[in-house]
């Protein structure tokens, strides 16, 4: 569950308005995805179990939402253009890789909440399947985790100081939140062993109360990404600058029809100046830096 603090001027994916509007609308689903996940986690220890998987099914579905906006607002900085992404390494591995990762966690970890629900509801006597979707809860948790070390990989040119301590204080929460969710999986995977428990008995107190501390974690985080983006919206001088040379800025180059600063210097570095003499053409050297300064002396 990560919620990505872009480094990149984003192309504009609609009227300004409209797009601040729903980063304000995706932070606040982002919440509410984290409160109904404690929810559910919560409602496990009451008389109807089966609850608390509706609930954590509906706060999967809005945490899979959100990363499906990120994926969408970053694909739009480069016009949906896959194929400029290997000239910038970190659009790909940090701006399209970790919402794809985040999306495809979310959706494991739902598909094993499902079967658990759906053996609940309609009787036993499938262990494999059961089996299988404690194994998918621990490849969506560490899917999760994968993105949000991914996440914290993002490289600036330069940031206001109060940028990055709300950037690291959305990183940081999300980071150990995942990481008790697979640490509570894997242990709830051991505890099953040797043992024949089915649909609801699958899930052990050990879990639930791992993933209650990971869902207030992810709650903290995303109240702090409220508060980062409100404070990015309001204009107040809190920026993060651009990284230069990147797919965006090829991009750019693209629609106003000039050639890329690196290909055109290369293309002027193979060009030798060439002088006239005597009816010859002769190959002038390029003059030194060093020369050129000691002739300004």
């Amino acid at each position: 569950m990560v919620k990505l603090a872009t480094a990149r001027e984003s192309r504009m994916y609609g009227p300004r308005l409209a797009r601040n509007r729903l980063e304000y609308i995706n932070a606040g689903l982002y919440v509410f995805g984290s409160i109904v996940l404690l929810s559910g986690f919560a409602a496990e220890f009451s008389s109807e179990p089966r609850s608390g998987l509706v609930l954590l099914l509906t706060a999967l579905t809005a945490i899979c939402l959100v990363n499906v906006h990120d994926l969408i607002a970053h694909l739009a900085g480069i016009d949906y253009r896959l194929n400029i992404l290997e000239f910038d390494t970190q659009f790909a591995a940090v701006e399209f890789a970790v919402p794809v990762v985040q999306i495809f966690g979310t959706v494991l970890f739902f598909l094993g909440i499902l079967f658990l629900f759906l053996q609940a509801e309609r009787g036993y006597g499938y262990d494999k399947v059961e089996w299988h979707a404690l194994n998918m809860m621990i490849a969506g948790s560490a899917l999760w985790l994968l993105g949000s070390i991914h996440n914290s990989c993002q490289i600036y040119e330069r940031a206001d100081g109060h940028v990055q301590i709300l950037q690291e204080s959305v990183h940081i929460p999300f980071l150990m939140g995942s990481l008790l969710f697979l640490v509570g999986a894997i242990i709830n995977r051991r505890e099953q062993t040797g043992y024949i428990h089915h649909g609801m008995d699958l899930l052990g107190v050990t879990w639930i109360w791992i993933g209650m501390f990971g869902s207030l974690l992810f709650f903290i985080g995303g109240l702090a990404n409220v508060v980062k983006v409100f404070k990015m919206q309001q204009g107040d001088g809190l920026r993060l600058e651009k990284l230069r040379g990147g797919a965006q800025e090829l991009l750019l180059h693209l629609r106003e029809g000039h050639v890329p600063f690196i290909a055109e210097e290369s293309s002027r570095r193979r060009e030798r100046p060439v002088a006239i003499e005597e009816g010859k053409l002769t190959v002038v050297p390029p003059t030194p830096y060093r020369d050129v300064l000691v002739g300004q002396t």
